[in-house]
């Protein structure tokens, strides 16, 4: 595709997707205050890390200030630059039936689920590590035991060692859609690399690029779901991104 066209939401994942390049980041950055402010476009940060981790990130990668920023793998929105309340009506939205010492106390029966430091637990995530070969016995047997349960929660896992469980309403495809509909915004772009980016490429969101780096997770659900909105970039993280915003006509 080479016409040009208006990008009303650009949507990133942080990690190996939109930071790993700085060279390419300082131009891909220099684009987004371009557009921004001659097409109003809406930057959106979604990632894994938690708000804390997250700003530290920030300032080490000199990142721009996002129209709004989705942490703790979609269950918390910023808007504006305001990192001290997550946004209400997004809590409001995902915490119905959520019963997070219920799933916590039910997590301890497994021994290969090792949780993550305090900082990773979030009101509406409770994170864990777990290894890729664990992963195979433990996750169907985990999601077996929450719907016997008959608790709502969405089993997360990525990067080979990351295992999230959240409020089933709750992901950042799910936030992301969220926020369109608050905006009232169509034409966009969501960039990813790993498993818990799968739901930013499977909402509303008219085009998605896979960065060259892409964890196998990713790779696998792109290969059983490519279509042309899709694109897998052959450079690696924010020069991926480059390569396909240029694909699709927005650069």
């Amino acid at each position: 595709m080479t016409k040009s066209q208006t990008l009303s939401v650009f949507v990133t994942d942080l990690d190996n997707t939109l930071v790993g390049d700085p060279g390419a980041l300082r131009e891909l950055n220099s684009w987004l205050e371009d557009v921004r402010v001659s097409q109003g476009t809406k930057i959106v940060y979604a990632t894994g890390r938690s708000l804390a981790a997250y700003g530290s990130l920030a300032i080490s990668e000199n990142l721009l200030t996002p129209d709004a920023l989705i942490a703790s793998v979609g269950t918390e929105i910023y808007l504006d630059g305001d990192t001290n309340t997550p946004w209400s009506l997004w809590e409001d939205q995902i915490g119905e039936g959520w019963q997070r010492s219920k799933i916590q106390k039910i997590a301890t029966q497994f021994a290969d689920l090792q949780p993550q430091p305090s900082a990773e637990q979030r009101p509406y995530k409770v994170s864990y590590y777990l290894t890729e070969a664990a992963a195979i016995e433990t996750i169907p047997r985990l999601r077996q035991v929450l719907r016997q349960q008959s608790l709502a929660a969405e089993i997360i896992y990525s990067g080979h060692r990351d295992l999230d469980i959240l409020p089933k309403a709750s992901n950042k495809g799910a936030a992301v859609q969220f926020l369109q509909q608050q905006w009232s915004l169509t034409n966009g772009v969501a960039c990813g690399d790993s498993g818990n980016d799968i739901s930013l490429f499977s909402y509303d969101l008219p085009y998605g690029i896979l960065v060259g780096n892409a964890q196998p997770e990713l790779l696998l659900w792109y290969e059983l779901n490519a279509t042309e909105r899709h694109y897998l970039a052959h450079a690696h993280c924010a020069r991926g991104i480059i390569e396909g915003l240029q694909h699709f006509g927005f650069m």
